[in-house]
């Protein structure tokens, strides 16, 4: 749990300018480099009450939005009264000010900006449509995040994380599973975001993207080699599978009764064991536990309806 607690207090953080590339946003003042100004809370606000004077609970860490109903409302009161607002309003410093559907700058809100040193920018989209592409950019982006040493892989659409020890096999089943139409994400190093309470996504770093290393043939190059449709930016992660050598005598899961979690950035995945001995076509029986893992989802479990049969025959599997 005390680790659980450190990557959830651990705080991440994305530059202003990454967000105005990625939103197209209209800078009308900026302080400093927009590359130097950072935002760290993946949360935004519509500042209504703090535009009243109420400021408990005001979250300044957030970017605050300014649509139609805030700039309606300034622009209806009396210019002194909207001084005032604003004064106390950009007194507190909120990283970034966003103005929606390109409405114009109520009276002083630019100068107010100035004074305070706050970036003041303006989009053309509409205030609901904005803020939820922008919440939805922030979590992923500021996302607890870890790095596993593994692979992971798109089959019939389902993210599968393989892991194991070095040289059990996880690359070379990850170029057959490749080779077989499905497609690479990540290999050696799997950045793992958890970018919901629900959802772990997947990622490779930059420098290693696209690339799997299969000892005694070195480097390859998966897009070059397979084309761009073998590979894929991110995928979600809804199957973890640890590859493990081959114990003579240890009992392996052989109906599939009881389901295994494995623990990530304090959410539960679906995990199972594979056995790992030569003459094991691993990459098919990856295939055979993504398509059942995507059959569980969909409310039909095959081990529970074997057993239903077998106890209706008066036969007990456990």
């Amino acid at each position: 749990m005390r680790e659980r607690k450190n990557f959830m207090q651990e705080k991440y953080s994305i530059s202003l300018e990454s967000l105005m590339r990625e939103f197209a946003l209209e800078p009308l003042a900026l302080p400093t480099e927009a590359s130097e100004i950072m935002i760290t809370s993946n949360e935004v606000n519509r500042p209504v009450l703090p535009l009243i004077g109420f400021f408990e609970l005001f979250d300044a860490e957030r970017i605050q939005i300014f649509g139609k109903g805030e700039v309606r409302f300034l622009n209806e009161r009396p210019r002194d009264a909207v001084e005032k607002a604003l004064d106390a309003f950009f007194a507190t410093h909120p990283p970034a000010v966003v103005v929606t559907s390109s409405l114009e700058l109520p009276a002083n809100m630019l100068s107010c900006a100035e004074k305070y040193d706050v970036p003041l920018l303006r989009t053309a989209e509409r205030t609901s449509e904005f803020m939820a592409a922008l919440i939805a950019y922030l979590n992923v982006m500021l996302a607890p995040r870890i790095t596993r040493h593994g692979v992971l892989v798109e089959v019939y659409g389902e993210g599968v994380l393989i892991l194991g020890d070095s040289g059990v096999g996880k690359s070379e089943t990850a170029i057959e599973l490749v080779k077989r139409g499905h497609r690479l994400i990540a290999d050696d190093a799997v950045e793992i975001k958890r970018v919901s309470n629900k959802t772990l996504v997947g990622t490779a770093p930059e420098l290693i993207r696209h690339y799997i290393e299969l000892r005694g043939i070195g480097i390859v190059d998966v897009r070059r080699i397979f084309g761009m449709g073998s590979v894929k930016e991110t995928e979600k992660i809804d199957l973890v599978i640890n590859f493990e050598a081959w114990e003579q005598g240890k009992m392996y899961e052989r109906l599939g009764l009881d389901t295994e979690y494995a623990e990530i950035l304090g959410l539960k995945i679906p995990s199972i064991t594979i056995p790992v001995k030569p003459g094991r076509n691993l990459a098919v029986v990856i295939e055979i536990a993504a398509m059942n893992n995507r059959q569980k989802k969909m409310g039909y479990n095959t081990a529970l309806e074997f057993s239903k049969k077998m106890m209706n025959n008066g036969i007990n599997l456990r």
